[in-house]
């Protein structure tokens, strides 16, 4: 069975870019909630060399109807050559929540 809803996580180099795209997704229906968790640490590989940064970790609440959408509009904010856009499945949650983020990610 395919979840119907997900959680995305996305990763930001600030404060102004985590909040500009948290902000563009709810406004665009995309999200029904974004939380921003700064002062996250990632290390990471790449071109060829481990690498370390200081980032703010996006929670990002939506539906797999509005993932295709949703992870369009992150790239075409997002500043990063290659941004983490993942996203796990929620297999099962409070039921008036669920249909809250429902209701606030219709197309619109």
């Amino acid at each position: 069975m395919k979840a119907q809803h997900l959680l995305v996580l996305c990763s930001c180099p600030g404060s102004i870019t985590a909040k500009k795209i948290a902000n563009e997704l709810v406004a665009g229906n995309l999200a029904a909630c974004v939380k921003i968790h700064p002062g996250v640490t990632s290390v990471y590989r790449w071109v060829g060399k481990v690498d370390t940064a200081e980032e703010h970790q996006l929670f990002i609440k939506t539906t797999e109807e509005r993932y295709e959408a949703l992870e369009k509009r992150i790239k075409a904010l997002h500043p990063y050559e290659l941004p983490e856009i993942t996203a796990v499945p929620i297999v099962a949650g409070y039921g008036e929540y669920l249909n809250w983020i429902d209701s606030n990610t219709k197309a619109g």
